[in-house]
């Protein structure tokens, strides 16, 4: 549908344009042939209302030369023959119209028409339907660039949710890699404990599965899975491994993507805790600041790590995920120095009664 006709507002704007071009024509033909006001208005105020409906079938020759087959040429030859056809038949229609003045005791109609009079009339009505074709032609560029973005967002949006849907789908694996060696550590020296962790590690992943499913779950949710965690990877360092949750209050009802902690208190336990030599402590943190949700994970580091550096997979997902979820309004700095590794994260406050 034409755009001017699909919006009253805008419909009722483009009349009350024509009916203002009729009162500047009537003030043309006022100077140039010296009619009166009355008439000049009452030949020009219908005839604009009627070329004003009839010039938006410029919408549609516009339409019909897309712009991918376009050549200079064919726009000047189709422009031009439109705007003469149309001022053609608009100098024919105020011809009759103008004749109408003879019902009305006009001697020579409502105007006297001449050469001159008819050759304003078409150069005036040319005019006005190439304008009227270069306004529609802006206007359809300009839905057309709406449309690429409109589509290119779109395009951006899938494609985020395909990587964030990728980079979720990974966190699992590597998780449960790390867990089936602590398992697979523990069947070496305490069967018991192995079993006992394979149940602890079952209805962990139960837990996981039902949180994983959600958008965004309570940081309460998060530290409570990476207590479990914790919980289990004790059984296999016992005394070694010690933890601390400083979570302030008003955090704890706070959203954020499920899984986006365990990662780091894995890297926590792996590269941290499992290379000491004496007792370690992960410590969890988390407080609101100026409209921002503060999360800090901290371990100790030995000087000589065995295994793999800590900024490996975890961390970079953890980066990547940030980076699809929130863009530029997330942070996560990681830093090492005395002894201890610390990774901050920074993401805008979002609770339930805001989404």
């Amino acid at each position: 549908m034409h755009p001017i006709l699909c919006d009253t507002r805008r419909f009722l704007t483009y009349i009350a344009a024509w009916l203002l071009a009729g009162v500047l024509l009537a003030g043309l033909l006022n100077f140039t042939t010296d009619a009166p006001w009355s008439a000049s208005l009452l030949l020009t105020l219908p005839l604009s209302l009627v070329y004003g409906v009839s010039a938006l079938s410029a919408y549609y020759v516009c339409r019909a030369l897309p712009y991918a087959r376009r050549s200079p040429g064919l726009t000047v030859a189709a422009f031009g023959t439109a705007s003469l056809v149309s001022a053609l038949v608009w100098t024919l229609v105020a011809e009759l119209w103008n004749s109408v003045g003879l019902g009305l005791g006009f001697e020579s109609g409502l105007i006297a028409i001449g050469t001159r009079e008819r050759l304003v009339f078409f150069v005036v009505c040319a005019g006005l339907y190439l304008l009227s074709l270069l306004a529609h032609d802006g206007l359809l560029a300009f839905a057309n660039m709406q449309q690429a973005l409109r589509r290119e967002g779109e395009s951006r949006l899938a494609a985020s949710e395909a990587e964030l849907q990728m980079l979720r789908t990974q966190v699992s694996p590597h998780f449960l890699f790390n867990s089936l060696n602590s398992i697979c550590a523990l069947t070496q020296f305490a069967p018991d404990a192995a079993s006992a962790m394979t149940m602890d590690l079952a209805q962990f992943f139960r837990l996981t599965l039902s949180l994983a499913e959600r958008e965004r779950i309570a940081l309460e949710e998060e530290i409570a899975l990476a207590e479990r965690y914790l919980a289990i990877e004790k059984r296999r360092f016992a005394e070694k491994l010690n933890y601390r949750l400083l979570i302030a209050p008003d955090a704890a009802p706070c959203l954020l993507p499920p899984m986006l902690l365990q990662p780091l208190v894995e890297n926590a336990v792996k590269h941290g805790i499992r290379d000491l030599d004496e007792a370690g402590n992960v410590e969890i943190e988390a407080q609101l600041r100026d409209g921002w949700l503060h999360i800090a994970v901290e371990n100790p580091v030995a000087e000589q790590a065995s295994g793999a550096p800590g900024n490996g997979l975890g961390l970079a997902n953890v980066r990547k995920r940030l980076a699809t979820i929130y863009g530029e309004r997330a942070r996560l700095v990681s830093r090492r120095g005395n002894g201890r590794f610390r990774v901050e994260i920074t993401v805008p406050v979002e609770t339930k009664s805001e989404r």
